[in-house]
């Protein structure tokens, strides 16, 4: 067959050479050892999660290795878009730091010399480099009813590609010239197919840097490379756009796997060489009977990167703890260096965790009460500011108005050795601090207690004094031992029987009919806060 001729057959309008495409993208311009990664992701709704955990690794490795990190819409399977998808994508990337050295914005500007950077925009592109592969022959069109290509859904990927063997060689792939002219003639739509050289038995071998050398049996499917509207599959569109675009690293889901032996293949046939893979764990969440199934968008609030915003919780939370998800050691680091900045952490992209990651959403909350507990009041009021403005826009107005006072609320117990640690999300402040904005409406006093808890409120405000901390506990001290109390608490172990209870029990009640709570912040600061009218007030509704 003349390949040249019926190349000129399928493409008789395409618009570039695949010589003049390569004149656009040259070679990067990087220090030696620097990474180019991209993060490339299909604009089907929103930021999934496990789709940011591949993100957060490809920018590491491109940042600390001196190299880029680009943004890639693959938006070929134009079906499944969802209008705004993609800016949802590039607005929670920047919401993180996480901005991409080279991306681009819909119908407006480019940042970077390799774009298009939506895969939409590239089907000359796709187009020129399928004629060169017919011209050599080693694609084929093919005219078979069911020509869409192969989805990207996992279903697809696992049942094309778990095997590697394909049952027959396509039919179309012996069609004659003359066969191929009559099908067009006719208007017949083609697809474009790899014409694969696999036998079905070979075995190939390969380093993945996140799981080691895998063995798999080579390619012997006649894989669909342009679908036909002549827009690309995946595999076809990586091969070409990781190439050209100088992408050195690929980092995705280890659900692709399987259609390594197949991609090798079809950069084999385009005479391009591999980047290195890492085939990243999927993220997994435990259900009330501890079976794990993986994070899903159905069944998991937390798949959608927003919801993290809406809740309230810290970016930099967020980031640590999927950080340790990726690298093991990193809690290690973290407990060793508490304020050294996130970027100091050897970070090895290569040494990934091999284990399938569980996200745990109390460890996530541990993480962020750490984090949160240390920043200072001020940055504190801007968080909560920040997030009330997006998602609590009743409290934007007081928290305006009164910034003095819910700064000092929020320094309660704050910038200390040993901070206290209240609050994981910024959606918690007004329910953890409820009692600083308004009395108290339930109070955890036992009713055994009751008339203690009266007579202790009673005498107290004879004794109240707020003119600075020693002289109130003096006063606490003295109450508490005129009343029967233990004022030195190894007394109180010694001979419980002797006393009514100790001090700490003392300042409970009262602390109880200020907050409501047994537990508190700091209570001297927080009577401080509210005054001594108010504390007055309070204590009185119960003597």
């Amino acid at each position: 067959m003349d390949y040249k001729k019926l190349a000129e057959l399928l493409f008789p309008d395409n618009k570039l050479s695949v010589e003049e495409i390569e004149k656009k993208y040259p070679k990067r311009n990087l220090p030696e050892g620097a990474y180019v990664t991209r993060f490339a992701p299909s604009p089907t709704g929103f930021m999934h999660l496990g789709g940011f955990f591949q993100a957060l690794i490809d920018y590491n490795i491109a940042k600390r290795s001196g190299g880029v990190f680009y943004l890639r819409i693959e938006d070929t399977d134009q079906k499944r878009e969802v209008a705004g998808a993609s800016a949802i994508i590039l607005g929670t990337l920047t919401s993180y730091g996480f901005l991409p050295d080279e991306y681009e914005l819909k119908g407006g500007v480019t940042i970077g010399n390799y774009g298009p950077y939506y895969q939409s925009e590239r089907k000359e592109i796709y187009k020129a480099y399928a004629k060169k592969l017919v011209a050599e022959g080693k694609a084929f069109p093919c005219f078979c009813r069911k020509t869409e290509g192969l989805s990207d859904v996992k279903e697809s990927r696992e049942k094309k590609f778990e095997t590697g063997i394909n049952e027959d060689k396509n039919v179309c792939r012996h069609l004659t010239i003359e066969q191929i002219e009559k099908n067009l003639k006719e208007g017949k739509k083609f697809a474009i197919r790899l014409k694969s050289a696999g036998n079905g038995v070979d075995k190939i071998k390969f380093n993945d840097c996140a799981k080691g050398e895998v063995e798999m049996v080579a390619n012997s499917v006649d894989a669909i490379l342009l679908k036909n509207d002549l827009m690309p599959t995946y595999h076809f569109a990586h091969a070409v756009d990781d190439t050209l675009m100088g992408t050195n690293v690929v980092v995705r889901g280890e659900e692709w796997l399987p259609s390594y032996p197949l991609h090798k293949e079809i950069f084999e046939a385009l005479g391009f060489k591999q980047p290195k893979y890492i085939h990243s764990p999927l993220i997994y969440k435990l259900n009330e009977k501890g079976n794990k199934n993986k994070i899903s968008k159905r069944k998991h609030p937390e798949a959608d990167m927003r919801h993290f915003d809406v809740e309230g919780y810290d970016k930099q939370a967020v980031v640590e703890y999927l950080m340790n998800l990726i690298n093991s050691n990193f809690e290690n680091w973290r407990k060793a260096n508490p304020t050294a900045d996130i970027m100091e952490f050897p970070f090895n992209g290569f040494k990934i965790t091999a284990n399938t990651p569980i996200f745990d959403t109390i460890k996530l909350n541990d993480v962020s009460k750490e984090i949160i507990s240390r920043y200072p009041a001020e940055k504190c009021y801007q968080e909560l500011l920040a997030w009330a403005r997006e998602n609590s826009l009743e409290n934007v107005d007081y928290l305006v108005k009164d910034k003095e006072y819910v700064t000092k609320v929020l320094n309660i117990d704050r910038e200390k050795p040993k901070p206290r640690k209240d609050i994981y999300k910024w959606s918690m402040f007004f329910d953890v601090f409820d009692y600083m904005f308004g009395k108290p409406k339930s109070f955890e006093i036992d009713q055994t207690e009751e008339e203690k808890f009266k007579e202790v409120l009673r005498e107290y405000k004879k004794y109240l004094n707020l003119s600075n901390k020693d002289v109130w506990f003096e006063k606490i001290k003295e109450m508490a031992d005129k009343l029967g109390y233990a004022t030195n608490n190894a007394d109180y172990k010694q001979n419980p029987e002797k006393y009514k209870g100790n001090v700490a029990k003392v300042c409970e009640y009262v602390r109880i009919a200020i907050t409501g709570r047994k537990n508190s912040p700091d209570l001297y600061e927080i009577m401080t806060l509210l005054g001594e009218k108010e504390v007055l007030e309070r204590m009185s509704q119960f003597a």
